[in-house]
């Protein structure tokens, strides 16, 4: 377990105040989660129709599945997780989580977890009955990220224990109160993370920093991987849904829990080459290699319609970008920016930063090569959605996590350090897909970073080789000698 240590004090250089009045109070502020989605036409036979699915307006998109990402990012065969915890933090929950992830696992084939926890602190609340009158807290954003994190932590790991925690309202103090609890009971597991909020839009939460911050100190100290997803609005957070719409497209910022020093903040990618929304009809024939942008896939498999008879079949890797889909604007590029709070952590000291700047790693993020979602509550029917966002790749880096726990027969803890000594090592071009195209600037938004060769505000290291990586990680780590 990693015990290099980060103080507060070392760290908290004090609040950019940036006038955002009427946004939040002094005392507390708003997490948002609110995935971008597109609801699958229910016409289409999933998994059939993988890696093409059409959607209900008729639009069809590029969708995965576990397997296309398993193969894409080369998840080891031989492990899952097993005796391992995830715990996966979000606000309200989900009246049909335990229905949706069982009938996420029935279409997918995978095995119901060991065990699935609904975990309240502060007592479940009860969901509303209307959730779309609760625009401060964006309750029904809530319900399909819940549906992400525990579908895809487990589906990545389905070895692993899922714990959901569940905190009664989307401000601060209530989902910093709920992750103490998770922490002090359930220690040496995995947190993830799939909120977040502007740092500009923090404004004189000088204490709730704090607050959120000690969690991590107590979760280092009880051997918990913390992660969290690094935006979706692009290095200026310039859209936010919700109560909270305000336009910033002059001031790069990170996203906060992400650009705390003590979390692993995950940015987001989309594939490479990327194909324009609605415009790719397929066509593999039988023993060719094709490419889906992130996955490659081998025939037979055809349509001119976005129907397939019979799925494609995943065999690898294809290529990535950085995520930046203007289609699906506003709310689908990645975040990624100095923060505004914290001064530069050891682990990314030589990379000339003026700040603790975000992403530390990436994932597919894309809309457009989306992840395929089960969820009941937001369309009020069962119903198969694509989702992207840095939410999807917070759980599934949990997941990984998760396998290097299980491979190191104990919890790695804090890993940045030695995320950033591996990926500075001859290791780096096996462990780590370095994305070197796109940037992360918003459309209509001026601040934003190229991807470039190594470490980039706009992609971090990069995306994973999963069984590269976790053997490294585990041996860097586990005997601070790294390959």
């Amino acid at each position: 377990m990693n015990t290099k240590g980060l103080t507060l004090a070392a760290m908290l250089t004090g609040l950019l105040v940036v006038g955002v009045t009427g946004v939040v109070s002094a005392q507390d502020f708003n997490y948002i989660a609110n995935p971008p989605h597109v609801q699958v036409s229910p016409e289409t036979t999933i998994p059939d129709g993988m890696p093409y699915c059409r959607t209900g307006s008729g639009l069809r998109l590029i969708c995965y599945g576990p397997s296309f990402l398993r193969a894409a990012y080369n998840f080891p065969a031989d492990l899952d997780g097993t005796g391992q915890t995830i715990l996966i933090v979000d606000a309200f929950g989900s009246p049909t989580i335990e229905a949706d992830l069982a009938r996420f696992d029935a279409v997918f084939g995978i095995p119901a977890p060991p065990s699935f926890t609904i975990f309240c602190p502060q007592g479940c609340p009860p969901f509303h009955s209307n959730p779309n009158s609760n625009e401060l807290h964006g309750v029904p954003g809530w319900t399909l990220e819940t549906s992400l994190d525990v579908e895809y932590a487990h589906a990545m790991a389905p070895g692993a224990n899922i714990v959901l925690v569940v905190a009664p309202t989307s401000s601060g103090n209530a989902i910093h109160v709920a992750e103490a609890a998770a922490i002090e009971k359930y220690p040496g597991s995995i947190m993830s993370q799939s909120f977040g909020t502007g740092e500009f839009a923090i404004n004189g939460n000088n204490a709730q920093i704090a607050q959120a911050h000690k969690n991590y100190l107590a979760a280092q100290a009880a051997g918990i991987t913390v992660i969290a997803s690094a935006g979706d609005s692009g290095a200026a957070n310039s859209s936010m849904r919700g109560a909270e719409k305000l336009i910033f497209g002059t001031l790069a910022n990170a996203s906060f829990p992400a650009s705390d020093p003590l979390v692993t903040a995950v940015g987001g990618t989309e594939g490479d080459p990327y194909s324009e929304p609605g415009t790719t009809t397929l066509s593999c024939p039988a023993a060719t290699m094709c490419s889906a942008g992130l996955a490659t896939f081998t025939g037979p498999c055809s349509s001119a319609t976005g129907f397939l008879t019979t799925p494609c079949t995943p065999v690898g890797y294809g290529g990535e970008q950085v995520w930046n889909e203007p289609a699906f604007a506003p709310g689908s590029t990645t975040g990624g920016a100095p923060s505004l709070f914290f001064s530069v952590p050891s682990y990314q000291s030589g990379l000339n930063l003026s700040s603790r700047t975000t992403p530390d790693v990436s994932y597919n993020a894309a809309i457009h090569g989306g992840v395929l979602v089960a969820n009941s509550t937001l369309a009020g029917v069962p119903a198969f959605f694509i989702v992207g966002g840095t939410s999807a790749g917070s759980p599934q880096w949990a997941a990984i996590v998760a396998m290097a726990n299980q491979l190191a027969g104990q919890p790695l803890g804090f890993l940045n350090p030695t995320i950033y000594e591996l990926a500075r090592s001859p290791a780096y071009a096996n462990d780590f897909h370095d994305i070197n195209v796109g940037n992360n600037i918003m459309p209509g938004t001026a601040p934003g970073f190229n991807a470039d060769t190594g470490w980039d505000p706009a992609s971090g290291w990069g995306t994973p080789n999963v069984t590269n990586l976790v053997h490294d990680l585990v041996a860097c780590a586990t005997t601070a000698v790294c390959p």
